[in-house]
């Protein structure tokens, strides 16, 4: 049953596969504090939910980010 639905596409997708910017408290760079203040400048809460691809699409964005800012 598709029970939840990504904040970015919009999808309905299954809720154990929800995805949230907590996962990327795992990566080593950028750091965490650093996401989660990305994140909000974006509009996007800890808990707001993802699907898998927006996700990753998101994990791209930020990374990019990161580096063009540790750069400067």
């Amino acid at each position: 049953m598709k029970n939840a639905k990504c904040k970015k596409c919009l999808k309905n997708f299954n809720e154990k596969n929800i995805y949230t910017i907590q996962q990327f408290q795992y990566r080593k760079k950028p750091p965490y504090n650093w996401t989660r203040e990305f994140f909000k400048t974006l509009e996007i809460g800890e808990w707001d939910s993802f699907c898998e691809n927006c996700m990753n699409e998101y994990s791209k964005i930020s990374n990019e980010v990161w580096k063009k800012d540790a750069k400067e």
